[in-house]
């Protein structure tokens, strides 16, 4: 065992006292003030790190090293979810309706102990080491983006890592891949205005059941004949509301959806690709749309020298028989703010174990962890922030 490994098993028990007490007391994102405070006293108790607020509900430590070297940006989001959460061990949600469903309990213990790791020895350190613990990383646009846009947190940055804990891989597993990894979420809002009438005279309305029904099928052909095979792109509506009863044809419908894809250039042409088949379709049996679409987070593009390097730490930290190749998602991610100021990637660490019944999705109200992926994303961070350096 390393002395790295040595030091990060003593801080096993204080890495899960800091995410149980997180999973206790979530707050949602721009709300995180009690997280937000609690991680700024535990930072204080450390040596040689200079912690401040850039907003009302993030933190930062920053760590000048003794060695000279890069500017290296850690981070780790730290909000919640609005969900009600449905386990029953003792350290399960205090705040009704409010649950860490998504691990950011667990990303905000591993960079409290990378913090500690580093502000014990910051003779390792080559360059600064700055440790964000951002809010607001589920609601968009993001903290991220307040944090890029609005604090000058990323001047003189330049690299930039972060971590997410994946319930679907293995506990202990480290994936990471250079390029596209994570998709742009976009999101759109419509609403079709019919003409109400009886359920028994159909011909004396416009159905914007029946309307929006076609739109649902024909969204599908853009990905399906729209778009070159090769090229993802996902269009989902997850939500469609019309009617109040048996009998009587409502006059209009609203429909949720969500649009993602990699590509910027594809990423643009959606919105024409989306409107063009709703006109269509409404122009075609008399009803008329208002359509609302907004931009989420950019696509998470890591970058490919950055990533390189990650998977030779992982596979000297973790192991080759604890690392694969990871594999793009659909889910998107506001770190890819941090990727358009400085090169970076993003990996995931596996919490999924049947011992432990961690292997539920995220976002899902029986979400949890296995604890020890706690130190593995610990160790890779850690060798990270001591390793990772510019290309000569």
């Amino acid at each position: 065992m390393t002395a790295t490994q040595e030091r990060t098993a003593v801080l096993r028990e204080q890495l899960v006292a800091w995410r149980r007490h997180l999973h206790m007391n979530p707050e949602v994102g721009f709300h995180e003030h009690q997280t937000s405070a609690y991680i700024e006293a535990e930072l204080k108790k450390m040596p040689g790190l200079t912690v401040t607020r850039p907003t009302e509900t993030s933190v930062l430590a920053v760590l000048k090293g003794s060695q000279p070297g890069r500017t290296l940006l850690l981070r780790a989001d730290i909000d919640a979810l609005p969900i009600t959460e449905e386990n029953t061990f003792e350290f399960a949600s205090k705040n009704e309706g409010v649950m860490h469903a998504c691990g950011h309990d667990g990303h905000t213990a591993i960079l409290l102990g990378v913090a500690k790791l580093l502000s014990e020895n910051p003779g390792e350190v080559p360059g600064e080491v700055r440790m964000i613990f951002q809010h607001a990383e589920e609601i968009g646009p993001g903290g991220a983006e307040e944090l890029v846009m609005d604090t000058g947190l990323m001047d003189g940055v330049d690299l930039v890592t972060g971590l997410h804990l994946n319930s679907q891989l293995p506990a202990g597993m480290v994936a990471v891949k250079p390029g596209p990894f994570m998709a742009s979420p976009d999101m759109l809002e419509l609403t079709i205005q019919g003409r109400g009438g009886h359920g028994a005279h159909p011909e004396e309305a416009v159905d914007p059941i029946a309307v929006g029904a076609q739109v649902v099928t024909n969204l599908q052909h853009i990905v399906s004949r729209g778009v070159a095979a090769l090229e993802p792109l996902v269009i989902s509506i997850t939500s469609f509301h019309s009617g109040t009863t048996h009998n009587v044809i409502p006059d209009r419908a609203t429909m949720l959806g969500t649009v993602r894809s990699f590509d910027p250039e594809l990423r643009k042409r959606a919105p024409e690709l989306i409107e063009r088949v709703i006109k269509g379709v409404c122009e075609a049996h008399g009803a008329t749309y208002e359509l609302n679409y907004e931009f989420g987070y950019r696509a998470l593009i890591n970058t490919d020298w950055v990533a390189e390097q990650l998977k030779a730490i992982a596979l000297e930290t973790v192991g080759p028989d604890h690392f694969r190749d990871a594999k793009p998602t659909m889910g998107g991610e506001d770190f890819s703010a941090y990727l358009e100021k400085a090169p970076g990637a993003y990996f995931n660490v596996g919490s999924g174990s049947d011992e432990e019944d961690s292997r539920w999705p995220h976002h899902h109200p029986r979400f949890t962890i296995d604890e020890a992926s706690l130190e593995t994303g610990v160790k890779m961070l850690h060798a990270a922030a001591l390793r990772l350096t510019l290309p000569a």
